[in-house]
């Protein structure tokens, strides 16, 4: 067999007469049909632009962040400002998502932030309790996110009794988070899609003398706290972690994210605004505030368009 770099019978230049070139070494002449390689350099206004990265791309490459190591393997650097960019070309909506939800990633593996959907008036639902649906499309996709970025995403009682919701991630890529449902006196029934649908794994927490009179669905833990005292913030952050659960996401409803806020257990907090009044209902945030004004909190926030709402991210690592 010739060697792939070894002239063959044919294309030999000694081959082909007539050649005007220098002689080889053996006295052969040089052909001048015979292609000789490119071997001219690729200046940079030769190359072919760089595919811009997609919006899709760049959420994939998030979810896999949570150290700025992380963030430099998926093509993200630094400024000299400390913020992040993409090391390549990208579309405005890689950029958004990257300067939307890189502080969130980056918060490491224990952090507890909640999210909350309300009207101008602070309403998280009409009277009745109808909340379908307060915030548009965009906020429900932006909570399909943060769902995709924890670990548990946990809700009241209240909200599992009125909302029979999933709390699976639809809206993007990502996996489900564990369902964490708050229930101390038993009251949650057992029918409730996050114990029956299989879409993912369920915690029950629920009170001494409390829980379900009958065997539970696969999927479903029941943990029984002893007193009202684990129930508090912080010993649930701390049960949590303790089952590998440390990025929890409190997604309602006011009265629970409200609790986490004022015990200090919330390191981030994302209010969305849609631009509606609804006069009276279930409100959003309540809690003990101060006497006088200059003793309102005020912690750092960002602000952020969501087609027709507004999204206010707290930050309150120092509050």
């Amino acid at each position: 067999m010739n060697h792939p770099l070894s002239p063959t019978p044919g294309n030999d230049p000694a081959d082909t007469p007539g050649s005007d070139a220098g002689p080889l070494a053996d006295g052969r002449a040089h052909s001048p049909s015979a292609e000789a390689p490119d071997t001219r350099s690729h200046t940079p206004e030769s190359l072919p632009p760089a595919a811009e990265l997609s919006g899709d791309e760049a959420w994939r490459r998030l979810l896999g962040v949570r150290a700025p190591a992380d963030a430099r393997a998926a093509g993200l650097v630094a400024g000299p400002d400390g913020g992040w960019r993409w090391a390549g070309p990208a579309s405005a909506e890689a950029a958004d998502l990257a300067d939307r939800y890189l502080p969130l990633c980056l918060a490491g593996p224990r952090v507890t932030f909640a999210q909350l959907g309300q009207s101008l008036d602070g309403f998280i639902a009409t009277r009745t309790g109808d909340a379908d649906y307060v915030t548009g499309e965009e906020d429900r996709r932006h909570l399909h996110r943060l769902r995709a970025l924890a670990d548990a995403v946990l809700v009241g009682a209240g909200t599992a009794v009125a909302d029979d919701p999933q709390l699976t991630v639809r809206a993007c890529a990502g996996a489900h988070p564990v369902r964490v449902v708050l229930d101390p006196r038993g009251r949650v029934p057992a029918d409730r899609r996050v114990f029956t649908d299989g879409s993912a794994p369920t915690l029950w927490l629920v009170g001494p003398g409390s829980g379900p009179g009958r065997p539970v669905a696969d999927g479903v833990t029941v943990l029984r706290l002893p007193d009202d005292d684990a129930f508090t913030p912080r010993r649930l952050v701390a049960t949590l972690a303790h089952r590998g659960l440390g990025r929890v996401l409190v997604e309602g409803g006011g009265v629970t994210v409200s609790r986490f806020l004022h015990g200090g257990a919330l390191r981030r907090l994302y209010v969305t605004v849609a631009p509606v009044l609804l006069g009276d209902g279930v409100p959003g945030l309540r809690f003990d505030g101060p006497d006088v004004m200059h003793e309102a909190r005020r912690p750092p926030l960002r602000r952020a368009r969501l087609g027709e709402d507004t999204l206010f991210e707290l930050d309150l690592t120092d509050a």
